[in-house]
């Protein structure tokens, strides 16, 4: 296991959303990133979107609250044996969960290799 502390794990998270193409994350609306060292108690998750995706608002889709984009520390660490590897799952683990803001599935994500 490779640590990185909670400030230099927030600081990677802000990068990989920094590579997520910028007209892309011009569209993504009512949402917002939430970095916490641990999922939910029985939960074995790096990562966890909660909310309606985009595909699914309609024209009643209003005053809602934001979706959250939980993003995990400690289980990302867990699986790290460098400071390389984090980079790289958080990197993945933050397209894979604004993916599903977007609406695409983790059949579709698997398959583009952010599974």
């Amino acid at each position: 296991m490779f640590e990185v502390s909670s400030a230099e794990f927030e600081d990677l998270v802000g990068e990989a959303l920094d590579t997520i193409p910028e007209g892309l994350m011009n569209l993504a609306e009512n949402v917002v990133v939430l970095v916490e060292d641990n999922p939910p108690p029985g939960r074995n998750l790096r990562g966890l979107y909660k909310g309606v995706p985009r595909t699914k608002r309609g024209h009643m889709y209003a005053g809602m609250l934001p979706d959250t984009i939980h993003i995990y520390r400690n289980p990302i660490m867990r699986m790290s044996t460098s400071r390389e590897d984090i980079i790289e799952q958080v990197r993945i683990v933050v397209v894979h969960e604004v993916a599903h803001h977007f609406g695409i599935s983790d059949k579709r994500l698997h398959e583009l290799g952010y599974g």
